[in-house]
């Protein structure tokens, strides 16, 4: 009767020592993990999250190493099916204006001073009507680019331009200099300006001034357009120039003269921000010779002795041989 009680009671007594020994387990494992956690909230270890980078099929040769033949690697690149870019050694550049005038308009002989009226004023007329054509369709092909082109508008609009870019010459404004003439025109106006002091002045307008040829030529490719518009302007102006002396070099400030200009202005048409510039100027082959410029030069005088007196010899200053100035 004992031992079948202690068997029964052996056989009650093993599950329940089992489950207090896997209680006590799972107990000291939940007090170990958070003890860890502490740990590692007081001293934090780094993340490491492995993350797959892109494949690379071509992997260049490391530098230096020895033992190994020297591969090309476009031969090797092209074998992995990739395929090197040529590279070009370019600068962009920015054409803002023609290098010169295309097809320049050649004005009549006598220009301002025959009538229109008398026999060779008709044939100038008739002359002037039969190369219009090819200025109404370049003044066709303007207004497709600058809608508010008028040939009749645009004249006092060149007018105002040349005013300001010599009055802007005259102060030697650069920066709206540039914004007046192109880079073509901008030289022409300022050399051998440097020592010298301009006094221009418009006086008054003898004639309106008229379109008279209009071109739109192509630069480098074909669509890249530039407008050329020559404007014919005869006035009153004045002008006169002085050396670094302070001397009268050519002109004069109080006598105004009769000037007739054939003005070349010229724009970027294919450029939205492009304006009208004054880009030259023509000058017929007939026009007269300008006036002789008077410079400023230094006679040598004798070699004085330093108990000498200038005035006390009596010297006599060469007179300047003749110079033909035009021929």
């Amino acid at each position: 009767m004992c031992s079948s009680f202690s068997s029964n009671y052996s056989n009650m007594a093993a599950p329940a020592t089992r489950m207090l020994v896997a209680f006590q387990g799972a107990t000291w494992s939940t007090f170990k993990a958070a003890k860890t956690a502490a740990d590692v909230w007081r001293h934090p270890v780094p993340l490491l999250v492995p993350v797959r980078t892109k494949k690379r099929y071509f992997i260049p040769p490391a530098v230096g190493l020895k033992g190994k033949r020297d591969v090309n690697p476009e031969a090797k690149a092209r074998a992995a099916g990739i395929v090197f870019r040529q590279e070009y050694m370019e600068r962009p550049i920015n054409i803002a204006c023609t290098a010169g005038i295309f097809d320049p308009y050649i004005p009549p002989e006598g220009d301002a001073r025959l009538s229109s009226m008398s026999k060779e004023g008709l044939k100038q007329r008739t002359e002037q009507l039969r190369q219009s054509a090819s200025s109404q369709l370049a003044i066709r092909k303007i207004k497709e680019y600058d809608s508010a082109f008028s040939s009749k508008d645009f004249a006092e609009q060149a007018q105002e331009i040349f005013i300001e870019a010599h009055n802007a010459l005259c102060i030697f404004n650069k920066e709206k200099l540039h914004s007046l003439v192109t880079e073509r025109c901008y030289p022409e106006m300022t050399r051998g300006n440097r020592y010298k002091t301009l006094r221009w002045r418009y006086v008054e307008s003898l004639e309106p001034p008229r379109v008279v040829h209009a071109r739109s030529p192509d630069m480098v490719s074909k669509g890249n357009l530039y407008g050329q518009v020559t404007v014919r302007m005869h006035s009153k102006q004045t002008l006169a120039i002085y050396d670094r002396f302070g001397r009268l070099m050519l002109g004069s400030e109080e006598q105004p003269k009769d000037v007739l200009e054939y003005l070349v202005m010229e724009r970027h048409l294919v450029n939205p921000y492009g304006r009208w510039r004054l880009h030259g100027k023509i000058v017929p082959s007939w026009a007269p010779a300008k006036d002789p410029i008077i410079k400023t030069v230094m006679i040598p005088g004798p070699d004085l002795k330093p108990s000498e007196e200038f005035d006390a010899l009596n010297y006599q200053v060469p007179k300047a041989e003749a110079v033909q100035w035009s021929k």
